[in-house]
C-alpha cells in the first residue's frame, strides 16, 4: 500500500518539540551572522511603498529583539514601528488595548492600512488584532506563532503562565486562535523549531479566507526573526500591492532549496 503524503493541515494536538530540537536553538546567533553574507541578496528585495508596519516581539522579548528586522524593513522603505510596550509578558490588562490604539493611530496619521508582523506570541497579537480591525490592517505575517494545536504544543507554556500571571488556558478560551484573520495572512514556520511544534503554526485552508499561506524556512525559533530567509519572506509579502495578493513563490531552483514545499 502506498504511503500517504504528509499534509500541511495542522494536527489537533501536535506534541511540543523534543530535546534534540531544543538543543538546536543554540544556532540562533549564527542566523543573525548569516545576514552579512546574505546582504547582497537581501538588499535586492522589492522596495517598500512606505506603508506603516508594526512589529510585535515574542514572549519575554522587547523591541530590542526585533530591531534588526525593523532596520532591514526600514531600509527597504517602510514606515516601521515597534510595539513600544517594553517586554512582552503576555496579554496583561491594557496590552491589547494599547496595541489596538497604536494601530488606529498609525492608520489615521498615515492614511494607509497597517501591516502587522508578529514573532511567536507577538503573532497571536497580530492575528487577533487584525480580526478586530480588518479595515485598518493590510496584511499579517507571523513567525513561529502557535495558533494551532493546544498550549502543550509548545515548550514555552509554563514560562507564559509564570510571566503572564494567569493560566494559559484562560487566555486561549477568549479567542478563536485557529481562525484566520480576514486579511492576507502568511505563517512562516520551521520544522526544526525547538519551541513550537511546527504543525501548530500551519494555517488550515478555508474557503471563507483563501488569502492565507504557510511558508517553511530552515530556522530556529529564537532565530526566526533574525533569519535571512525569514526576512526575505517578510519583505516579499509586504511588497505586494494592496488588493493583489498572490501566494509566495520561491522562484529559482536555489530558492526552492531554502523554502521547501510545505506539502511535502
Amino acid at each position: 500500500m502506498a504511503s500517504k503524503a504528509p499534509s500541511s493541515e495542522p494536527t489537533p494536538h501536535p506534541a511540543a518539540p523534543g530535546w534534540h530540537l531544543i538543543a538546536l536553538e543554540l544556532r540562533a546567533p549564527w542566523e543573525l551572522w548569516l545576514v552579512l553574507p546574505s546582504w547582497p541578496v537581501l538588499s535586492k528585495a522589492p522596495a517598500g511603498d512606505g506603508h506603516p508596519v508594526l512589529v510585535f516581539p515574542g514572549l519575554t522579548a522587547s523591541d530590542g529583539s526585533t530591531l534588526p528586522l525593523r532596520a532591514y524593513l526600514k531600509n527597504l522603505g517602510y514606515d516601521v514601528s515597534g510595539w513600544n510596550q517594553g517586554y512582552n509578558f503576555g496579554p496583561r490588562a491594557g496590552v491589547l488595548e494599547t496595541a489596538r490604539q497604536q494601530i488606529l493611530e498609525l492608520a489615521q496619521s498615515t492614511g494607509r492600512k497597517v501591516s502587522l508582523v508578529g514573532w511567536s506570541l507577538g503573532g497571536i497579537y497580530a492575528r487577533e488584532l487584525a480580526k478586530e480591525l480588518p479595515d485598518q490592517v493590510r496584511a499579517v505575517i507571523t513567525l513561529g506563532t502557535p495558533f494551532g494545536g493546544s498550549h502543550t504544543s509548545t515548550n514555552a507554556w509554563k514560562l507564559y503562565e509564570l510571566t503572564a500571571g494567569h493560566k494559559i488556558t484562560d487566555a486561549i478560551e477568549q479567542f478563536d486562535l485557529a481562525g484566520a484573520p480576514p486579511v492576507p495572512t502568511t505563517s512562516v514556520y520551521s520544522r526544526s523549531d525547538g519551541v513550537v511544534a511546527w504543525q501548530a503554526s500551519l494555517q488550515a485552508k478555508s474557503r471563507k479566507q483563501p488569502h492565507t499561506e504557510n511558508v517553511e524556512v530552515f530556522a530556529s525559533h529564537i532565530g526566526l526573526g533574525l533569519n535571512p530567509s525569514a526576512w526575505w519572506v517578510v519583505a516579499d509579502r509586504l511588497a505586494q500591492a494592496e488588493g493583489q495578493w498572490q501566494a509566495f513563490q520561491p522562484g529559482s531552483s536555489l530558492a526552492r532549496l531554502l523554502f521547501p514545499d510545505p506539502q511535502r
